[in-house]
């Protein structure tokens, strides 16, 4: 019967086979093996393993459907295994201050054609910025020394941009890949916080400064579109939405309640008109966090009512229009208490729609929203100083010394974080300790912390199958 089969029949049943049973199916006849090597059934392979994966992630004069899905699965496996034939990890050193930010200049995209790269900006004490090639350990460039200690930086990839600040409050956005200076403002008080915002509206830079101050600068210009005092004279946390669309802020050491700010009334503020905003009703707010997977739910780590419990609060943010006005609608999903014997949490993320991400201590813990704990990690004996997250694995730092690595399983109810192992840094003569971690999809970067005020990079740069 299989042999009476035409092309788009024998093409539709080839549709339900998983990719291990195509490349079976490519030895049996040359029927067959036309068949299976039809781009679109990879490329719907492809679709339904990361649903992430866009024709604008891979490029396609290079590299077919089944060599991306053949390539990307094979990273996985070493990213999961970390053998130390999978990786190669280099020691960067260049800066003469301690690094106090590092970020991704490189656009995250999956290249299996010998192109791949891994680029990272860093500022210093030193009074520098710097560009670093990962894969080589090599300096790209650095900029000329800054009047001012640098203690921030933001960066666009796709538009090739850096943005740094100084503790003088002024900032300079630099062209990524040549390192020259495009423009600069001066906030003149201090400030530390800058956030991204690439807006249906165009792309803007958000700062918020030690006044109270927050600031929407249009890029690359840093041209002054805002100016909004959100707490006065008190310095401000500042956390955009995944989709670009809210703002949260909220006080430091302050009972003042936090805000959220509907985006485009900062970015196309009205005359002689406060930008749209709410107050949240919750008191002493320390942590907050978007979940990743969902437009505007806001999760909130705060005290009680009397101030005697950490809770955390996941609300659910709406835009309502009414004439000529927009307003916020607010809906608290779920709330729960934090145990009484957990040492205050200090980092927070939101993978997915459900899931809360904790680190607390030297322990890395998982709860639903609800309050559900699905897992405790502790796979270190120092605490844990930085936490990344994708969608694929999660990755922590400690002053042990090591990074460690988790990865998703997303085929349950809710996905199970698996530990897998521990990447090492240097000597604990020299070093006191991981204080940083970032990835992208090809790499992972640390800061190291050494003695005299000093740091350095160190990469781990996981090898490729060539397509």
């Amino acid at each position: 019967m299989v042999t009476q089969l035409g092309l788009p029949e024998l093409l539709h049943v080839f549709s339900f086979l998983e990719a291990r049973d195509l490349l079976r199916a490519v030895q049996v006849n040359k029927v067959w093996n036309e068949v299976s090597r039809t781009k679109e059934l990879w490329r719907q392979l492809c679709l339904r393993r990361w649903s992430s994966c866009k024709a604008s992630q891979m490029v396609l004069s290079t590299q077919t459907w089944k060599q991306y899905y053949l390539c990307r699965s094979e990273l996985e496996f070493r990213v999961e295994s970390g053998r130390p034939e999978d990786f190669t990890c280099k020691a960067i050193d260049g800066h003469t201050g301690q690094i106090d930010q590092l970020a991704y200049i490189s656009t995250n995209e999956y290249r299996f054609d010998g192109r791949e790269k891994s680029v990272v900006c860093t500022v210093s004490t030193d009074c520098t910025v710097r560009a670093w090639d990962l894969r080589e350990g090599t300096e790209i460039w650095s900029s000329p020394v800054q009047p001012a200690p640098l203690v921030n930086l933001v960066t666009y990839p796709q538009w090739q941009l850096v943005v740094t600040v100084d503790t003088q409050g002024l900032i300079k956005v630099w062209n990524a890949e040549t390192g020259c200076e495009c423009a600069s403002f001066s906030l003149l008080t201090y400030s530390s916080v800058m956030e991204t915002c690439d807006h249906p509206q165009g792309l803007f830079l958000l700062a918020a400064c030690a006044e109270g101050n927050l600031y929407a600068l249009m890029m690359p210009q840093l041209q002054v579109v805002s100016k909004v005092t959100v707490f006065p004279h008190s310095s401000v946390n500042l956390v955009v939405s995944p989709d670009q669309l809210w703002v949260f802020a909220s006080a430091q050491d302050s009972d003042l309640g936090p805000k959220v700010f509907y985006t485009q009334s900062l970015l196309e503020p009205l005359e002689d008109e406060p930008p749209i905003c709410t107050t949240l009703l919750v008191r002493l707010s320390s942590r907050a966090c978007w979940a990743s997977d969902e437009a505007a739910r806001l999760i909130v780590m705060h005290r009680n009512d009397n101030g005697t419990q950490l809770v955390v609060t996941t609300f659910e943010l709406k835009a309502e229009k009414f004439r000529a006005r927009t307003n916020i609608l607010v809906q608290q999903m779920t709330s729960f208490p934090l145990p009484d014997a957990m040492m205050p949490p200090h980092l927070m993320k939101g993978p997915g729609s459900q899931l809360i991400l904790l680190a607390s201590g030297s322990e890395l813990l998982l709860f639903t929203i609800h309050g559900l704990q699905l897992a405790a990690f502790q796979d270190y004996q120092q605490p844990i100083t930085s936490l990344w997250v994708d969608p694929t694995r999660v990755i922590t730092s400690s002053l042990d010394l090591s990074l460690h690595i988790y990865v998703w399983n997303k085929e349950n109810k809710y996905p199970v974080l698996k530990s897998c192992y521990h990447l090492l840094g240097g000597s604990h003569r020299w070093a006191s300790g991981f204080i940083h971690v970032k990835s992208d999809s090809m790499s992972i970067v640390g800061m190291e912390a050494r003695s005299m005020g000093t740091s350095i990079l160190r990469s781990y740069c996981f090898k490729v199958q060539r397509s």
